[in-house]
């Protein structure tokens, strides 16, 4: 066998986060997403500061957590000293 070739990782082995380690430094964008809502342009043309938009979501319901695009957790939002940060509630498996 030659030196650059690799040994196949046999299925029935655990994998574990060193089986990842190659993707650890890709950058990903992550989104958390309060909720949705649909206007028409002119009514978002009146806003000012101060206008309140209603979203598609009750008070206390999970917020949406995405990455590169994809729909991956649900969560709450929490204060971390003066920050707003996101504690993930549910991990949504790939299926």
């Amino acid at each position: 066998m030659k030196a650059e070739e690799k040994q196949p990782i046999p299925r029935d082995r655990e994998k574990s986060a060193d089986d990842l380690e190659a993707v650890f430094d890709v950058p990903v964008r992550i989104s958390a997403v309060l909720g949705r809502t649909k206007m028409p342009v002119s009514e978002l043309m009146a806003m000012d500061a101060g206008s309140v938009v209603e979203l598609d979501r009750q008070v206390g319901e999970a917020i949406d957590i995405f990455v590169n695009s994809r729909l991956v957790a649900r969560g709450e939002i929490v204060l971390v000293e003066d920050k707003l940060g996101i504690t993930m509630t549910e991990i949504i498996k790939a299926g």
